[in-house]
């Protein structure tokens, strides 16, 4: 099932904010710090705001084995762009023990749906 994050989620994501962020820093360690994109205290404030919302996917114990961090913009009466919401996909993750069952092609398809 996939559902909108709640504080609940925060632990959690914060795990898999820590996988993501081992996989870039082993892969580029000229480039990438060990530590997450986000603390707590952001991914709360991020979970709050209308224009970002962060999904994921649970189990059947509810607990999260992914998620995907949206940006939605919209552009109205602009100088450059035409009318349009556009939607950012920010980031996305998948726990270890969760790939390859199709968890990040459902986060994805939510997303863009």
């Amino acid at each position: 099932m996939i559902r909108k994050a709640q504080a609940k989620d925060i632990d959690k994501i914060e795990d898999l904010l820590r996988q993501v962020n081992l996989v870039h820093q082993k892969g580029r360690p000229d480039i990438f710090k060990v530590g997450t994109k986000y603390k707590n205290e952001e991914v709360l404030r991020i979970l709050e705001d209308e224009n970002s919302p962060v999904f994921v996917y649970v189990d059947e114990n509810d607990t999260a084995l992914g998620y995907v961090f949206c940006l939605i913009e919209t552009y109205n009466e602009s100088t450059l762009f035409c009318d349009r919401k556009t939607l950012y996909i920010d980031d996305l993750c998948v726990d270890e023990g969760a790939r390859g069952k199709g968890v990040g092609k459902a986060l994805f398809n939510y997303a863009e749906k």
